[in-house]
């Protein structure tokens, strides 16, 4: 079959699966409503990624590269996919721009949003400059600039990272675990202490879930070797003296009350469905599952189906997921889809 495979969504799911297409001889359409490839590791700015330890802009950048000098694969950027009819094998295409082509299959890579921690007011954020979020500071480290306070520029000497901000946490509709800031943090912590050895660095956690082998290289590794110190404790609120930011809450472990000031405190936030997701929904006729995300059908027979026949998805789509995982869910749902298209030509 002649007619390109649509993979919608530039990040690493997308381009593991335009990738995958391609190296087995298939055409492929790659559509990115942003002007950039590579996601959300490129667009807000990742240092190092977790658990390979790679700067985000060498490691997917290496991945937009193989993309875009490929010419099985024609990206188009700063567009979206405004109308999707037909039955599988010949799909009509339509995008914003007005373009129309057929696919036989379409692939969903459209990520994730990150929850914005004005919707957690109580914790300081948008209160207080020297309250930010992990996604501000890994900006401050990849740009080279280095972890400072932006009320005064100083270096500081403590810094607290709250986990859960967006997570795990029903009040504010947030129920379910985002699975990679338990990691993110440690990891965030220990880059703290690598470039500011005189900063105490304190993590406020419901539970440590740096699941797998992360326990080691992360949660004991930051412990043992950084001197990272973990509280775990209930927050109450996040205020200010003027100069200090001071953590209020309780040490669950004591069961006592415990007041602490810092120079920042970064907000570990959350991974939300796309905003756009609703859109989605509509214009591929797919299901969402309960919390927002794009509903994924069991992997035993079909991997990264979903409830419309000759449309798959992949990656932080389906809810929270590591870069790692979403890399091989799009390598996953590329071979799906192969195999799709494939048997619709045998028959």
């Amino acid at each position: 079959m002649s007619d390109p495979i649509l993979v919608v969504g530039g990040g690493p799911a997308g381009l593991s699966a335009a990738h995958s297409l391609a190296r087995a001889g298939q055409k492929v359409i790659l559509v990115e409503k942003t002007d950039i490839l590579g996601g959300a590791p490129i667009h807000s700015g990742y240092a190092k990624l977790v658990p390979s330890g790679e700067w985000a802009k060498d490691a997917i950048g290496s991945m937009v590269d193989r993309v875009t000098g490929n010419a099985d694969i024609e990206v188009v950027t700063g567009d979206v996919v405004q109308s999707f009819d037909g039955k599988p094998g010949g799909f009509s295409v339509t995008l914003k721009s007005g373009r129309s082509f057929r696919t036989p299959a379409a692939i969903l890579c459209s990520g994730f949003t990150h929850f914005d921690s004005v919707n957690k007011p109580e914790w300081g954020f948008g209160r207080f400059p020297d309250v930010v979020t992990t996604t501000q500071v890994e900006q401050m480290i990849s740009s080279g600039a280095g972890v400072r306070r932006p009320s005064n520029g100083e270096k500081p000497k403590r810094v607290a990272i709250l986990l859960c901000v967006g997570s795990r946490d029903r009040q504010i509709g947030r129920d379910w675990c985002s699975k990679i800031c338990c990691s993110v943090s440690a990891n965030m912590a220990m880059e703290i202490r690598e470039e500011l050895p005189d900063c105490h660095v304190y993590i406020y956690y419901m539970d440590i879930r740096t699941f797998g082998l992360l326990e080691t290289k992360y949660y004991w590794k930051s412990q043992e070797e950084f001197k990272v110190k973990y509280i775990k404790a209930r927050i109450a609120e996040v205020t200010s003296d003027g100069d200090k930011v001071i953590v209020k809450g309780e040490d669950t472990l004591v069961k006592r009350p415990i007041t602490i000031p810092f120079d920042m405190v970064v907000h570990a936030i959350g991974m939300d469905p796309n905003t756009d997701n609703m859109t989605l929904s509509s214009v591929f006729g797919v299901d969402l599952e309960p919390h927002g995300f794009i509903d994924r059908q069991n992997t035993y027979g079909l991997f990264g189906g979903t409830s419309r026949e000759g449309v798959l998805v992949a990656g932080s789509a389906t809810g929270p997921e590591t870069i790692d995982d979403s890399i091989s869910q799009g390598a996953g749902a590329a071979m799906s889809a192969l195999g799709f298209v494939r048997s619709l030509t045998a028959a």
